[in-house]
């Protein structure tokens, strides 16, 4: 199996090491770091604007320090009220203009998250798209929209609000305190002292957070896996009365859930009185000392007053620092999680320099191919096929032969480990990805149908087709009168997962389409096991059409669809023990006989 598979196995863990965190924390900075690349003088305006509010804020309690010792005696004393009126209208001018710039900063800030989760957003989307079969079948769509979905929101909630808390408190906190240093450098030696404490609390409530956030980050994404996989396979649950277990497991998992939110609150818990403590603490000391020197008269009232304030202010964002740590711990597990998604790299990549096929004949062949899932479970050992232009085969044999695998690797979901596939003598692996879906099309059991309508789920495999085209292909594989029938015909919106039409219909829908994309190698994967004997009877004349003038392969148990291959291959383990024409096998006695004879006596 790939390394990025085994990546994402191991993923949605709790317990790393400490090298693996470092790699997963520059992991998350470097995709951080590119989502901010293009938008560095947004960032300079709201640092800018933020400062420069920062400042504004910061300016009052020195404002109220230069009134109380130098304007209130010159009002008292001398009747001289201009210095008092002079102090009022720079503090309402400090005011005004820093809650001004506060807005303007909340709306540049609030820019700069949004292009930032559209870049992410689409980013996530286009990259799982991108991402080879591999990828999809190890890991489950419910854990892919936890990271679209609540894995983002957490990270807008993130940038919208915490972050902007951090940055603001920081720096009003660093203003603060060299504020309070110019004015009175001993009340601020008293504050840097007391943050020796303080660094301790912000650095435990930091850890023990770090390890909580985590894990709810990992139980929230099961939770979300067991609803969506709950609710997409809920036929499944009532045919085999599965509701009482999973009462039981999905209350078990909210149960988790609950308890390390508990966890998460009691640590703020303890936090937040820490805090205040040592607020309190750092706040008596300095009225207490302010006050001896006042008596003595080495200050002045004015100057106390002014350092008791910017003390309160230096304490009251932290709070707000306390809560984005809250956020930033579920922020960056999450991001972590996405990142992890982002750094995935396709286990089937696009060529370097891919070669042209602009018309494509069909001849396949396998050239001593070895293909497993992982090392220990080789599906192909050794396997070597031609397959020659305009032929159509059969492949059968018991479920794990490598019949499916084979389709697989013909379509290049994956790619053999050894050995090589070709088509028209070019290999898979070298052949420009257009020209691949364009030359190689298969059709699976799930006939997977699209929102919206049946004329657009058919033109999937020509989107520039017109409307007599579309109907056309519907014709071809007899699929065109049940669409007429339809309440708005070709324009009946199909819902999610085809719900107006039955299993058999999408599948005639999915012929069509096929039929309409024209390919050169045809492949159906069970595509007949949606259909009953009659409707399968009905559409051997469509098969025929649409196998036609084309190389085709065909996986199917039912052998009424093998009756119409020019030869039949027999697989076992992994190899071909049988390989005729089917009348010819038919007459013999292996495998293929009495698979034949078997399945005769079972329409008797």
């Amino acid at each position: 199996m790939s390394t990025a598979i085994l990546g994402t196995s191991g993923e949605d863990r709790s317990d790393y090491t400490r090298e693996e965190s470092r790699s997963i924390r520059r992991r998350s900075l470097r995709l951080l770091g590119s989502l901010v690349g293009n938008l560095r003088w947004q960032l300079v305006l709201a640092a800018v604007v933020l400062i420069v509010s920062t400042a504004l804020r910061v300016a009052g309690p020195a404002l109220i320090t230069y009134g109380i010792n130098t304007a209130l005696p010159a009002a008292v004393d001398r009747m001289d009220w201009m210095p008092t009126i002079g102090v009022v209208a720079v503090y309402l001018l400090t005011a005004f203009g820093g809650a001004g710039l506060v807005g303007w900063y909340a709306v540049v800030a609030a820019r700069l998250t949004q292009a930032i989760m559209l870049d992410l957003r689409k980013r996530i989307f286009l990259h799982t798209q991108r991402l080879s079969l591999e990828f999809h079948e190890s890991y489950t769509s419910g854990r892919i929209i936890s990271r679209q979905t609540s894995d983002l929101d957490t990270i807008r909630e993130l940038l919208d609000g915490g972050l902007n808390e951090l940055v603001s408190g920081l720096l009003y906190g660093g203003f603060t305190l060299v504020a309070l240093l110019l004015l009175d450098w001993q009340s601020g030696v008293i504050l840097v002292v007391m943050g020796i404490p303080l660094f301790f609390l912000m650095r435990w409530f930091y850890l023990r957070s770090q390890l909580v956030y985590r894990e709810s980050r990992v139980i929230s994404a099961q939770v979300i896996v067991k609803f969506v996989e709950t609710m997409t396979g809920i036929r499944a649950v009532k045919a085999f009365r599965k509701e009482p277990r999973n009462d039981d497991e999905f209350g078990g998992l909210a149960m988790r859930y609950r308890d390390v939110n508990i966890r998460s609150i009691r640590l703020f818990g303890t936090f937040e009185p820490g805090l205040m403590s040592i607020a309190s603490v750092s706040l008596a000391l300095i009225v207490f000392w302010g006050g001896v020197r006042v008596a003595d008269g080495a200050i002045a009232i004015g100057t106390l007053v002014g350092a008791v304030l910017y003390v309160r202010n230096f304490f009251s964002p932290l709070q707000e620092v306390a809560f984005f740590l809250n956020s930033y711990q579920s922020a960056t597990a999450a991001l972590e999680k996405v990142s992890g998604v982002l750094e995935e790299e396709p286990t089937v990549p696009d060529p370097a320099e891919p070669v042209d096929l602009w018309e494509a004949r069909g001849h396949v062949r396998f050239d001593e191919v070895r293909f497993g899932y992982s090392d220990e479970r080789v599906i192909l050992p050794d396997f070597t096929l031609d397959i020659p232009a305009g032929q159509t085969i059969a492949l059968v044999g018991t479920t794990g032969a490598g019949k499916s695998t084979l389709a697989k690797l013909v379509s290049r979901f994956y790619d053999p480990t050894r050995g090589a596939i070709t088509l028209d003598g070019v290999d898979l692996r070298s052949l420009h990805p257009k020209d691949l879906r364009r030359a190689i099309v298969m059709v699976t059991q799930e006939a997977y149908l699209f929102s919206g309508t049946v004329a657009d789920n058919i033109a999937l495999g020509k989107p520039d087709a017109t409307v007599e085209e579309i109907q056309d292909a519907a014709r071809a594989v007899g699929a065109h009168e049940f669409i007429e029938a339809l309440p708005d015909g070709y324009a009946t919106d199909v819902n999610k997962r085809g719900g107006r039409v039955s299993a058999g219909q999408r599948q005639l829908i999915s012929f069509a389409r096929a039929f309409l994309a024209d390919p050169a190698v045809l492949i159906l994967d069970e595509a007949t096991a949606s259909l009953d004997i009659p409707s399968e009877r009905l559409i051997q004349d469509a098969l025929q059409t649409l196998l036609s003038d084309r190389t085709a392969i065909i996986i199917a148990h039912r052998l009424s669809t093998v009756a119409i291959a020019d030869r039949v291959l027999v697989m076992e383990h992994g190899r071909i023990i049988e390989d005729d024409a089917p009348a010819t096998l038919i007459e013999g006695d292996g495998k293929f006989a009495q698979l034949h004879s078997a399945w005769q006596q079972s329409l008797v």
